[in-house]
């Protein structure tokens, strides 16, 4: 049994891409990882769910533990979802992990500083699994203090 398995609730990951083929890729990957996975195809639905998922959050039915995003998606990017969570009281906690085919050493330092835990090149290789159960032990454990 693995770490992230502590818990007996599955973490739960929000992964958000405008590509159908990366959405069902990135849950599959997930889903590797022994966590609970809700997919949104772009900024807006996933502000959206996350906005449904609050009020669940006051019941404690319901927690995203983690959210993974595209970079480049219309209506909202990756970017501007990271901002608004991270303006958000109560979700800015929450680790946002940014996945992006685009190498811009300025774009990563840009969504870096602005709160990003990570930020991964597509596509997400088994490497990378670590770093995500890595991030979600972390949190997990923080939230169990």
């Amino acid at each position: 049994m693995d770490s992230s398995s502590i818990n007996k609730e599955k973490l739960h990951v929000l992964a958000v891409d405008d590509s159908e083929v990366e959405r069902a890729f990135m849950e599959k990957f997930l889903k590797n990882c022994d966590c609970q996975v809700t997919t949104a195809e772009n900024g807006a639905r996933a502000m959206e769910y996350l906005s449904l998922e609050n009020e669940l959050r006051k019941s404690k039915k319901s927690k995203v533990n983690m959210i993974i995003t595209d970079h480049s998606m219309p209506e909202m990017t990756g970017y501007e979802l990271l901002k608004k969570v991270k303006e958000s009281s109560t979700m800015k906690d929450i680790p946002v992990v940014i996945v992006s085919s685009d190498n811009i050493p300025t774009l990563i330092k840009k969504c870096l500083e602005e709160g990003a835990k990570e930020f991964m090149l597509k596509s997400l290789q088994q490497s990378d699994k670590q770093k995500l159960r890595s991030h979600l032990k972390e949190f997990q454990q923080l939230i169990g203090k």
